[in-house]
């Protein structure tokens, strides 16, 4: 292990000193890349050095804890120092752990109202909002790509695109069947009404990620317009693409130019096209146990939201808050941390396991 923290170390120096190379300064592209690198490693570089100097550390103080004068010192140090030294390592083992290179592009989410007619799309389109705020919380961009409204404000359906690196690791925790508990506005009785919305969360694909056939695509265009047939604009500029070999129909009204639409349109496509690949690497990947928490599949019922208690409680790691006002307001935070930890926890674990039973059938 040591020598493959010397490595980085020493990586993470290289790329210090290419930061104040002119060369690197003056290519504008090669210099971010540098950047982005340097910047990734800085907090497992702070801890490998964390590490090293512990060991250095209890190295010295093991030579000197039979020391007549120092000894009872010294083992004071070891005492102290042995648990922060196994504590560095478990951490260590974390953050080296292989990284999702999908993580790191752009985002496109899909709401979907479930169960529960004109309280599901009003309970969609405050995930949409919760979703955006956290989104531009983190530093990315928001961009409305097609949206179908309730005559209440709700949405049956809404994709939008969230733009920066590492946006679809900042959000794919999202993905699944989110439940809401509450008595919604129209209920004159009282009673606590279940609905749902489904939230998948995609890597934007490009072009050299799913290469699509012009063949298999099927395009037409149409005049946008909003609820109850309200028109948005007066050119034909909404776009919708049928992909023949799988029936998926992908539509795009949001921008008045019918190009960007159609560009916007075959992105999610793309998208849609790559997870259904994922997800059946994710169902093999589940029988290896080797499977993420952050690709669950569309069904999978990942949180509820109980208005009368305001609880929320993640189902895939047991976590619950009791403020449900700010998670709805943006505020997942210390959910997706817990979310990372846990699914860090799980990729170790499954890592760890065919070596335990190699062992055991040595």
């Amino acid at each position: 292990m040591l020598e493959k923290l010397e490595s980085l170390e020493a990586e993470y120096q290289t790329l210090e000193r290419q930061l104040a190379d002119p060369a690197v300064l003056t290519n504008q592209a090669e210099y971010q890349r540098i950047s982005k690198r340097y910047a990734d490693m800085g907090y497992l570089v702070h801890t490998i050095r964390q590490y090293k100097e512990a060991l250095a550390h209890l190295a010295e103080a093991r030579e000197l804890q039979f020391d007549p004068e120092l000894g009872g010192m010294a083992q004071a140090d070891i005492a102290a120092l042995e648990p922060r030294i196994r504590e560095l390592e478990a951490e260590l083992e974390l953050l080296l752990l292989p990284k999702d290179p999908l993580d790191e592009k752009n985002a496109i989410v899909e709401i979907r109202a479930g169960t529960g007619g004109e309280e599901a799309a009003l309970f969609a389109a405050e995930l949409r909002d919760m979703i955006m705020e956290y989104a531009r919380q983190g530093g990315y961009r928001v961009e409305v790509l097609d949206t179908s409204l309730t005559d209440l404000g709700g949405v049956s359906k809404v994709v939008f695109e969230v733009s920066g690196p590492g946006a679809y690791g900042y959000l794919k925790y999202e993905a699944g069947v989110h439940r809401v508990q509450r008595v919604p506005a129209t209920e004159t009785q009282g009673r606590i009404h279940t609905s749902t919305a489904t939230v998948a969360v995609m890597p934007e694909a490009e072009e050299v990620d799913v290469e699509l056939d012009p063949a298999d695509l099927e395009i037409t265009v149409s005049r946008a317009s909003g609820p109850g047939g309200q028109g948005v604009n007066t050119t034909d500029s909404a776009v919708q693409v049928l992909h023949k070999p799988t029936g998926m129909i992908v539509s795009c009204m949001e921008s008045r130019s019918q190009i960007k639409n159609k560009e916007k349109a075959l992105s999610i496509l793309r998208s849609r096209l790559l997870e259904m690949k994922r997800a059946e690497e994710a169902a093999r990947r589940r029988e290896d146990r080797l499977a993420q928490i952050g690709a669950g599949e569309r069904s999978e019922k990942i949180r509820t939201y109980n208005f009368p208690q305001s609880r929320v409680t993640d189902h895939r790691i047991g976590f619950t808050t009791h403020d449900l006002e700010g998670v709805l307001a943006g505020d997942l935070s210390k959910l997706h941390e817990a979310l990372r930890k846990a699914d860090q926890e799980r990729q170790l674990e499954a890592l760890s396991a065919p070596q335990t039973a190699s062992s055991k059938s040595a």
